[in-house]
């Protein structure tokens, strides 16, 4: 299981074109995600003070564009990284934050 953090409005427009696509993927050429034990240390580095968030929970084999697992230098870590649109099949749970 991964996970991504994203906005109430984002995911809605997902769902009315159906498919999610984070602004990195335009600006970086992928979407970031997270390992379950990343998820809090995104949360306090990128989103403190945000509200209407949501943590998508998404099953690694059920997507249909590559995944890779890359070093994120700031941090030391590797994060896994979706080189193109999410498929919304393979978001199997949504939690508030």
């Amino acid at each position: 299981m991964i996970y991504h953090v994203t906005s109430k409005a984002q995911w809605q427009q997902a769902l009315a074109q159906g498919y999610y696509e984070a602004p990195s993927l335009a600006l970086e050429g992928f979407i970031h995600l997270s390992k379950k034990e990343q998820v809090q240390g995104v949360l306090e580095r990128y989103y403190q003070h945000q509200h209407n968030l949501l943590l998508l929970h998404i099953e690694e084999t059920k997507l249909t564009m590559p995944l890779k697992y890359e070093l994120a230098p700031s941090v030391n870590e590797s994060f896994p990284h979706l080189y193109g649109r999410l498929n919304l099949e393979a978001v199997i749970t949504i939690t508030e934050l």
